[in-house]
């Protein structure tokens, strides 16, 4: 397979997560959530978890965005379920590495999110995709503040 192929899988993976984005929706038992927001682009994120004990149970996201946005916190709800709090914040930490390039995440070890590997060039491409993550640490920690790309505003 080139180059050439893995890309344009990776464009039809986002494509995809973005038209039918997976875990849209506002889940009854909700027990942490947070709101992201991204001023350069509009994309705005409220991630929904359902913990029981220390386990994510259910995790779902609304908002309105980009494909990458929206495809990422597609990828992302699917892939923190069933996972515990230290399990999320490891996959936390790859998934940020590989979409800044700082670090030595290896691309492999994270499955389909590996496609947002290829943003590390473009900085406010890696804002959309990372968004999400961030909120998704924001409802982890229940924080009533506003998650902002561009750093941190009061809720209003």
């Amino acid at each position: 397979m080139t180059d050439i192929d893995i890309q344009e899988l990776y464009q039809e993976l986002i494509l995809d997560h973005s038209r039918r984005p997976r875990n849209f929706r506002r889940p009854d038992g909700t027990t942490h959530q947070a709101e992201g927001y991204n001023p350069l682009c509009g994309d705005r994120v409220t991630v929904y978890l359902q913990m029981d004990n220390d386990v994510v149970s259910d995790a779902a996201f609304q908002g309105d965005g980009c494909a990458i946005s929206k495809a990422s916190a597609s990828l992302m709800t699917e892939s923190v379920k069933g996972k515990t709090r230290a399990e999320v914040e490891s996959l936390f930490s790859r998934f940020h590495a590989a979409a800044t390039g700082s670090g030595s995440a290896d691309p492999v070890c994270l499955g389909k999110l590996a496609v947002f590997s290829g943003l590390r060039g473009f900085p406010t491409r890696v804002k959309c995709a990372t968004l999400a993550w961030h909120t998704l640490r924001a409802a982890l920690e229940q924080k009533a503040s506003l998650v902002s790309t561009e750093g941190e505003e009061t809720l209003q």
